[in-house]
């Protein structure tokens, strides 16, 4: 396996594999020194787990990566690698798959190792793992409006940390409503209610940093790998002060817990090119948030489109992140009996928005039960309630009528019923002996369970205390807007190359236009080239502002994303910005050396690219702000029509001076006549300057003219950034 992996993600021949040329034959007597150390602090539960350690230490290489610093270090016959070789690449993945492993086989011990001391034992490992603050939320009394339509009403609950929650529920119910109401997702809805972040009436979306959210929709980018994906939510979502190989360790467990060690090197895929499957690409979805080490995770409807197997295995990954202090709260359709009950707890809500229950999974039965709704043989516990609620099966005539099961739940609670529901209320008084609770007929603990329970309850207490001073969670420090921009600059540019075909047409589709336009443009020395030069305008606009929509327009959802995330929008733009001014160079280029040919102005190719490339910059900018501002079909059509109406405007005498100054297909193409008029004797310009007078074209405003396009088109970047902060998603 080592073997493997020093192939899979070295380039180079790396130290380690040079010492196992040379000595080979002594890797099973060496051993890792921190191996040495852990021996000495296992607790007497654990002397089965740490005799059949060789089994690991077998795998391992002879020169590991300290844990303390992240360092080389050496045994007794193999020498300390100096200046290059000191933590290279390779021996970083080698000791997070090291790291793995050994995670793994402590697993499979645990397991073995059930008895009570073991089990105190697995309580106190999981203290000492919970690293991550832990994020508690309530919510009291919520309701959610849109106009006049309550989409939630009167939700009452709690998050807790460490603890898996499913949220089930009819369609139409507001699953995903309550989810973005708990996150603060509520951009235009009128909200009444508290939610409370660790007891406190804080702002929850000032906690963005530490809270993942899984869309519905897979809102991956396509042109990257797997790797890329999670590597590039990783450097810009986790703490700058973390270090590379805890880094590399952590994308690694991901990859390892959601089984996609087969294709982190394939390319994810768009609707235009087949890529990884709809499941893999699923649990892509889910693993970008995994790896920025969340403390509330929100997953919606993670498991739709995935077979069962799949399903299990990306519950088993939220269970494992539960373990560590995460609260897990996700959307579910219709899971299978093993899956339900993979959850802790259950809130399941009622059309209308309204709650029905919330609380642990393995007391709902008995909840319904004491209401008189019975679970039929054969049938799963959550698909009977909401066919219930649903309207597709009826209770039974001694049952409670599923229209009086919210209302049941809030008194049942203790929670303020709304006026206009109670009658129902009166209802339920008529059967009120019949629905009393049955928990003094639920069967006690067993007595060899109380030890256990006692453990847990203990365990739980601690959380408690730590909840009762919470930490100012949103400190976490992200890398700066610099560091983003040069991630958001290395991702842009293997997107690019990735699309390289793309910018190869538009250049083609640019030379063809310099052919077509050149050879039917001749130059007439009366105009000075001014039919050419307007033809220029028109076609070099269109195609660039078409161009440039794709920069912002294509990856609207993932910018959402990644801005709702806490990520830097400035460094976003700079980014894609920066990477485009290759176009803004190059496309003058390839348009003047075909036009140039076929027309032959006067003036020199140096003075047209100058115009040209000033020409590019401002349409460029303009392309920007339609992307941003109007959705795609819009851009494209503004895109098309602007040069034309503003080229016509810009060339009629009977356009008003100062419209036709604020047209910048004015100021391109007065620079056009200038520099091919200033090549022209004195004589031949003087008996020609009607035209310019006509034109109103000044023939010292060559710099001027340069200077307001360039001017224009850093002020529509400026637009069209404001646009990008201040726009809502749709």
């Amino acid at each position: 396996m080592q073997g493997h992996l020093s192939r899979t993600f070295s380039r180079r021949r790396s130290f380690r594999q040079q010492v196992d040329a040379d000595k080979s034959s002594h890797r099973v007597q060496e051993a890792p020194l921190m191996g040495q150390v852990q021996m000495q602090e296992m607790s007497d539960s654990a002397v089965f787990a740490s005799e059949s350690a060789n089994e690991i230490t077998e795998a391992m290489p002879s020169v590991i990566v300290d844990v303390s610093d992240g360092e080389v270090v050496a045994t007794n016959e193999n020498p300390a690698p100096k200046g290059k070789h000191r933590s290279t690449h390779t021996q970083v993945f080698k000791y997070a798959y090291g790291e793995i492993e050994k995670e793994k086989f402590q697993q499979r011990q645990d397991n073995k190792n059930l008895t009570f001391t073991g089990v105190i034992a697995m309580v106190k490992d999981q203290q000492k793992e919970i690293t991550r603050p832990l994020l508690k939320v309530e919510f009291r009394d919520l309701t959610l409006m849109l106009g006049k339509k309550k989409l939630l009403r009167s939700i009452n609950g709690e998050l807790r940390p460490g603890r898996v929650t499913a949220v089930m529920g009819p369609s139409g119910a507001g699953k995903t409503t309550f989810l973005n109401a708990v996150t603060g997702k509520v951009n235009g809805y009128k909200m009444t209610g508290s939610v409370l972040v660790n007891g406190k009436n804080l702002n929850i979306r000032s906690y963005k940093k530490v809270i993942g959210f899984v869309p519905q929709d897979d809102i991956v980018h396509g042109n990257l790998t797997v790797e890329e994906n999670l590597w590039f939510s990783a450097k810009c979502r986790l703490s700058a002060s973390m270090k590379h190989r805890d880094k590399v360790l952590l994308v690694e467990r991901v990859i390892d817990s959601l089984d996609l060690q087969g294709i982190r090197n394939s390319l994810v895929g768009t609707v235009e090119k087949r890529g990884i499957s709809g499941g893999q690409r699923k649990r892509v979805n889910v693993g970008i948030e995994m790896v920025m080490e969340p403390s509330l995770l929100i997953l919606d409807e993670p498991t739709s489109g995935l077979d069962s197997s799949s399903s299990q295995l990306l519950l088993r990954a939220l269970r494992h992140e539960a373990l560590q202090g995460v609260n897990v709260c996700a959307v579910v359709h219709q899971p299978s009996y093993t899956l339900y009950n993979m959850f802790d707890d259950l809130i399941l809500l009622a059309k209308g928005g309204l709650m029905v229950y919330n609380g642990p999974v393995k007391t709902v039965e008995e909840y319904f039960t004491a209401l008189g709704i019975h679970v039929p043989d054969r049938v799963n516990p959550p698909d009977h309630y909401i066919d219930i609620l649903e309207g597709i099966v009826k209770p039974d005539s001694s049952a409670i009528k599923a229209k009086h099961l919210p209302v049941h739940w809030m008194l049942h609670n203790g929670y303020e019923v709304p006026s206009d529901m109670q009658d129902d209320v009166k209802e339920i008084g008529e059967q009120a002996p019949q629905f009393r609770s049955s928990s003094s007929t639920s069967g006690s603990p067993s007595p060899h369970c109380l030890p256990i329970r006692n453990a847990f309850a203990e365990e739980r207490d601690r959380l408690e205390q730590r909840l009762s001073k919470p930490k100012d969670l949103s400190s976490r420090k992200t890398p700066g807007i610099f560091m983003q921009y040069k991630y958001y600059l290395g991702r842009v540019t293997k997107q690019r190359l990735r699309e390289a075909r793309l910018l190869m047409v538009d250049f083609l589709i640019l030379g063809l236009a310099g052919i077509c336009l050149g050879t039917i443009a001749k130059l007439s020395d009366k105009t000075f080239g001014m039919p050419g030069y307007i033809y220029t305008i028109i076609a070099v606009s269109l195609l660039c502002k078409i161009a440039a929509l794709r920069s912002f327009s294509l990856e609207r959802l993932q910018y959402f994303r990644e801005r709702e995330s806490g990520m830097s929008s400035l460094a976003y733009f700079l980014a894609r910005d920066t990477i485009d001014h290759f176009s803004t160079v190059v496309k003058p280029i390839i348009y003047l050396s075909m036009f140039y040919y076929f027309n032959n102005p006067r003036s020199t190719i140096a003075d047209n690219y100058i115009v040209l490339l000033a020409l590019v910059y401002c349409v460029t900018g303009i392309g920007y702000t339609f992307a941003i501002c109007f959705s795609p079909g819009s851009a494209q059509l503004c895109s098309a029509l602007i040069p034309v109406v503003l080229t016509l405007l810009s060339t009629q005498k009977s356009t008003p001076t100062l419209i036709r100054r604020l047209c910048y297909s004015k100021w391109a193409l007065e620079g056009f006549i200038i520099v091919n008029a200033k090549k022209y004797p004195g004589v031949w310009l003087i008996t020609r300057c009607g035209l310019l007078f006509q034109s109103q074209f000044d023939i010292h405003n060559y710099k001027l003219c340069i200077l307001i396009l360039f001017m224009y088109g850093l002020f529509f970047r400026m637009v069209a950034f404001a646009a990008m902060i201040l726009l809502k998603k749709r």
